[in-house]
């Protein structure tokens, strides 16, 4: 599981999608025929359905379920968006966002309470790829136990993001209103590459956990892909995925900005300009170090746009006066 998603996961964890050259290929590319076939899937929104979930596992539905359980926050907060606050009955220790969502019965962080879970009688439980690597022997219990469960695919940017909405609201029988969030989301998306046109391209530096182990987003993560759309040169995509990175070579790179996309440390923003050599960083001198909202950011759902201008801002503060 990737560094950039575990800390939108929750912030004990360890730190935790495809770069597109700007918003217009990142949201508008013609689709490969995978993704039309998926496409049509999401179009079929009729009851019983068979879907397929990231895993190539079949899942029968007679009727939109009235019981749901969720296993990651981004999951919950689709949901949420889709307007099914009655159907959810379960969501994990993580979940913060909608404020509803923490008055639903917790269901465990990253050990799962089976017992729980099939206590409360989903008609489906929506688990994540992210997570496969410590939920499969959980997702196994719950098939066991007779509990259908659909893995929604890791999204590694923002049509990907879009199919996942999509296919959660068709699964739900709410794909109309999946559809309305996706176009609000491409909206924004629009507004805010609007808003950029003709900036000076900056180089930014974005790191999801402080020191003694530093992570920083590489070529290959959603964040690159954000970075790109917004027309800023992500210093360290010269290494692929989520990937540890030392003081020094943060010095080297000398970016323009600095954004933090943790909140775990208290005056992280007062720390940074403190680390021995950081004095010669163009963004510390600037006082241009900022922090973004880091479930925002990384969580593949409706506030994913948000997100996106969020981190334009940090970024670009005079494209937004």
């Amino acid at each position: 599981m990737k560094k950039f998603w575990k800390i939108g996961l929750s912030a004990f964890l360890a730190v935790g999608l495809l770069a597109a050259c700007n918003t217009k290929e990142a949201t508008n590319d013609k689709p490969s025929s995978a993704e039309q076939q998926e496409t049509s899937k999401v179009d079929q929104a009729t009851f019983p359905m068979t879907i397929t979930d990231a895993v190539g596992k079949d899942i029968t539905l007679e009727a939109p379920p009235e019981k749901i359980v969720s296993l990651i926050p981004s999951n919950t907060e689709i949901l949420f968006g889709l307007g099914l606050n009655d159907e959810i009955v379960g969501v994990t220790d993580n979940d913060d966002y909608p404020a509803e969502a923490t008055k639903k019965d917790k269901v465990g962080g990253v050990d799962y309470n089976i017992e729980q879970i099939i206590a409360l009688t989903p008609d489906i439980v929506f688990a994540h790829a992210s997570g496969m690597s410590y939920s499969k022997g959980a997702i196994e219990q719950l098939e066991a136990a007779g509990v259908k469960v659909f893995v929604v695919a890791d999204a590694k940017n923002f049509n990907e993001t879009y199919t996942t909405i999509e296919q959660l609201g068709r699964a739900t029988g709410k794909l109309e209103e999946a559809k309305k969030i996706v176009a609000n989301m491409k909206d924004k998306i629009e507004e805010v590459e609007t808003k950029l046109k003709g900036v000076e391209p900056k180089k930014v530096f974005l790191e999801s956990s402080d020191e003694p182990q530093i992570y920083t987003a590489g070529k290959g993560t959603f964040m690159n892909e954000m970075l790109e759309m917004i027309h800023a040169e992500n210093v360290a995509a010269d290494v692929n995925d989520w990937y540890p990175i030392e003081a020094e070579q943060i010095i080297a790179k000398n970016p323009d900005v600095i954004v933090v996309a943790y909140n775990y440390v208290p005056n992280i923003l007062t720390k940074i300009p403190q680390r021995p050599g950081f004095e010669t960083v163009t963004a510390v001198k600037n006082k241009a170090i900022v922090q973004v909202d880091e479930s925002m950011t990384s969580r593949q759902g409706p506030r994913l746009a948000d997100g996106f201008e969020e981190l334009a801002k940090a970024v670009y503060p005079e494209a937004f006066k």
